[in-house]
């Protein structure tokens, strides 16, 4: 007996077929995260809750925490960073920008102690090792060196707050810290303005410090709220006039062209 040809057409169908199962197995799989992606834990909107609690001003975050500590550390140091700037100073310019860090930080400051009482938050009452490392820097140059150092310090440390206090106004869902925000971004932008028009700031370095990241976290993220005291307010101080460290300067390209002006 002759044996039957084979029958193509279930092949056919056969190979299709499991093209087709294969496909459909493909698009299930990219869809099935997508459905269930809030339920998972450890995305993202999990570990916001995780970190957030609740206040009579809506929720707190773990960021809304970081922010009102940083607007404080800020004030412990640039407070005393604009006095001295307008003492040591060599051009109008310059006593003007710290002029304008003493005023600016001094109503931050009231405003950041008011906002953490009302949130039960501790704050701290001395600058980090970082920041004293600064002030230790501008407490050693002297003449248009210190103009320098005081213009490309100051500026580099208000331009990476200044991202953290865009991202947190975007964000919060806290009143008070949303307020807090606002008038941040207020000062801030005024002293970058005010800072930039010294005529020392060295764009192409700061360009390079931002884009590499060389300053670490000011800071930890803060626990959360709990019973606290009453923090002192900041006030200008005059830094060490023996500094025990040395920070490298701030600025390592050549000098701006404008450094001569007066």
């Amino acid at each position: 007996m002759r044996p039957r040809p084979p029958v193509r057409g279930r092949g056919i169908f056969s190979g299709t077929g499991l093209i087709i199962t294969g496909l459909a197995a493909t698009l299930l799989a990219m869809i099935f995260p997508i459905w269930s992606y809030a339920d998972r834990s450890g995305t993202g909107f999990d570990v916001l809750n995780a970190e957030t609690v609740s206040t009579g001003y809506g929720p707190l975050s773990a960021l809304d925490r970081d922010f009102i500590t940083k607007v404080r550390l800020a004030g412990l140091w640039e407070l005393p960073a604009g006095q001295q700037a307008r003492l040591k100073g060599t051009t109008p310019a310059v006593r003007t920008a710290g002029g304008h860090l003493i005023e600016g930080h001094t109503f931050l400051d009231e405003r950041v102690r008011d906002v953490a009482s009302r949130l039960s938050l501790e704050l701290p009452n001395e600058p980090t090792e970082q920041q004293q490392e600064w002030l230790a820097t501008l407490d050693s140059a002297q003449g248009v060196e210190y103009d320098r150092q005081f213009a490309n310090i100051l500026r580099l440390a208000h331009g990476k707050v200044f991202s953290v206090v865009a991202q947190v106004r975007a964000s919060t869902r806290n009143s008070l810290v949303r307020e807090l925000a606002d008038d941040a971004n207020s000062t801030v932008l005024d002293h970058i303005t005010v800072l930039e028009a010294t005529g020392y700031v060295d764009f192409d370095a700061l360009a390079q410090d931002m884009v590499a990241g060389s300053t670490p976290p000011l800071t930890p993220a803060p626990a959360p709220p709990g019973p606290t005291l009453d923090p002192a307010p900041a006030v200008p101080v005059t830094p060490s006039p023996s500094p025990t460290y040395t920070l490298p300067p701030a600025a390592t390209s050549r000098p701006p062209e404008s450094s001569g002006k007066s």
